[in-house]
Order: structure tokens, then C-alpha cells, then sequence
């Protein structure tokens, strides 16, 4: 088996570039592919992603990762684009999404099209890369890290001020900035637009679709897994909760291994991918 290459990429999308990587051996010999959609205020370089998008690789699979255009940050993952992130919305990451998903089935991504697709999202990600495999008949098979299970997050004190000031202030963790996002995901979680009702999509799912979620997940409760896994049904769904672990299974960014959790997640989401996209072929 050849040895995984990283190449570098970049796409026009919804606010901006998209900028992707990619990881593969043998890039001429179509192989399954694996699309990864990181969170809410994730990006391609955060914690786990890099890891297991290596693991992805080394199993034999082409492997992409990418920043939404409203991510916020650039290439290299620092925060240089507070405006992109204050305009981002679930629609601009849906139409991300179907850049990079449409590039890599072009074989515009430096590796030959693929022979399956697989898609794997994080928390926002998990929603949106459902979104996605629910309406494009392309996609094979879905993971979900602790997806959120509906668009709409706010309580209602949290939304007349939003409303009143023009923006709700969103503070990164990690770097301390504070970012005024404006009214336009809200005007969208408050739309009930169909093509972005979760648990909709999780009832027209008609792939193989892993579920995973930390029982202790801090900022997405494990009951909007439980309820997508319902909708799913069991035919189609596999629920697999994980012990104690929170909202990103013990990773933090930079990646600091060890971290037990994650390689649970990481082993059960491969094997899962395996079986789904090799059996597709």
C-alpha cells in the first residue's frame, strides 16, 4: 500500500475560500474517500482531526478535511477572519460542503474520483454532514461524532437580546476572541425550513449511518443522539454511546496524546467506514 501523501487545496465557497486538505496513497486508483465536517467553531487543524484523518489515509481511503469559509480562520488555523464567521449560517455550510463533496467526485482534489463516499462530522458538523447524506444519493455511508440534533439552540431570553442588540457575542475558548455574529442564523434557526430539519433528515436517511456520543457531553446533550438514533431507526442507525466522555472525548487542541476516548471513537468509526465503503464497491 502506497505511503499517504498531503496535499493542499483551495475552493470557492460560500463566504469565501474553502480550504482543503487532503490525504491519500496511490492517488490514481479510485478508492473510498472520506469527507470530514468539523463544529460550530472547529476547523481542519483542531485536535482529532488531524489524527484521524491519518488514520483514514493509512487504512486505505483518501481522506479530506476542510475550514468552512465562515470557520473563521485561515489556512493555517489562525483566527484572521472574524467577519466570515459573524455571517456564517448552516446554509453557507451546506453549500461548503457541497463544493468540496463535488470537487473530490470531479477528481479536482488531486486524487482520482472516488469509488464510495463516506462523510464523518463533528458536533455542527454532525447536522450538517446529515443535511447533506440525507439529499445526495452520492454519499454511502455517515458518521456522526456528538451531532446536535436541531438547528435551533437559543432560549428565549438569548434571542430577544440578540434581537435587540443586532448581534449575540460569541467567545472563542481558545484564542479569547469575542465575535459579534448577526441575526442572519437566527433568522435561519427560526425559519423552520425543512431542508434544515435534522431529525427530518435522520427519518429519510437511507445509508448506513454510526452514531456516537459521549454520555457526558457538556455542550450537546446525549438525548439529541439518543432522538436522532430513534429517528433513524435500528435498521439503519447504530447507537453507540460513549462511557463518560464529553463533547469532544477528551481531545483539546493542540493534539495531546494519549487520549482513550478518542481512539474508541476513532477505531469504531473506521471499522464502521471499512465495512460500509468497501462493501459499497
Amino acid at each position: 500500500m502506497a505511503t499517504p501523501t498531503l496535499t493542499r487545496h483551495s475552493l470557492d465557497g460560500a463566504l469565501g475560500p474553502v480550504h482543503v486538505d487532503v490525504r491519500a496513497g496511490g492517488r490514481g486508483s479510485p478508492r473510498p474517500a472520506v469527507v470530514v465536517v468539523h463544529g460550530f467553531k472547529g476547523f481542519k487543524d483542531w485536535g482529532f482531526f488531524p489524527p484521524f484523518a491519518e488514520r483514514v489515509a493509512r487504512a486505505g481511503m483518501t481522506a479530506v478535511t476542510f475550514n468552512m469559509s465562515g470557520s473563521g480562520v485561515d489556512a493555517g488555523g489562525e483566527p484572521a477572519h472574524p467577519d466570515r464567521f459573524a455571517l456564517n449560517t448552516y446554509g453557507a455550510e451546506l453549500r461548503d460542503l457541497d463544493v468540496v463533496v463535488g470537487a473530490l467526485l470531479r477528481g479536482e482534489l488531486g486524487t482520482a474520483p472516488p469509488t464510495t463516499l463516506g462523510l464523518v462530522g463533528h458536533s455542527r458538523g454532525g447536522g450538517v454532514a446529515l443535511l447533506h447524506a440525507a439529499a445526495d444519493p452520492q454519499v454511502h455511508a455517515l458518521v456522526t461524532w456528538a451531532a446536535i440534533g436541531r438547528i435551533d439552540r437559543w432560549d428565549e431570553e438569548t434571542r430577544r437580546r440578540w434581537r435587540a442588540e443586532g448581534n449575540l457575542e460569541v467567545v472563542n475558548a481558545r484564542t479569547g476572541q469575542r465575535i459579534p455574529v448577526g441575526t442572519a442564523l437566527l433568522d435561519e434557526a427560526e425559519s423552520q425550513d425543512p431542508h434544515l430539519d435534522i431529525e427530518g433528515a435522520a427519518r429519510r436517511l437511507e445509508i448506513p449511518w454510526l452514531i456516537i456520543h459521549g454520555t457526558a457531553d457538556e455542550s450537546v446533550p446525549v438525548i439529541e443522539g439518543e432522538r436522532l438514533a430513534r429517528a433513524a431507526g435500528a435498521e439503519l442507525a447504530t447507537w453507540l454511546p460513549i462511557d463518560g466522555a464529553g463533547h469532544t472525548f477528551g481531545a483539546a487542541h493542540p493534539w495531546t496524546p494519549p487520549v482513550p476516548a478518542c481512539e474508541l471513537v476513532f477505531d469504531a468509526t473506521l471499522q464502521f467506514l471499512a465495512s460500509a465503503l468497501l462493501r459499497s464497491t
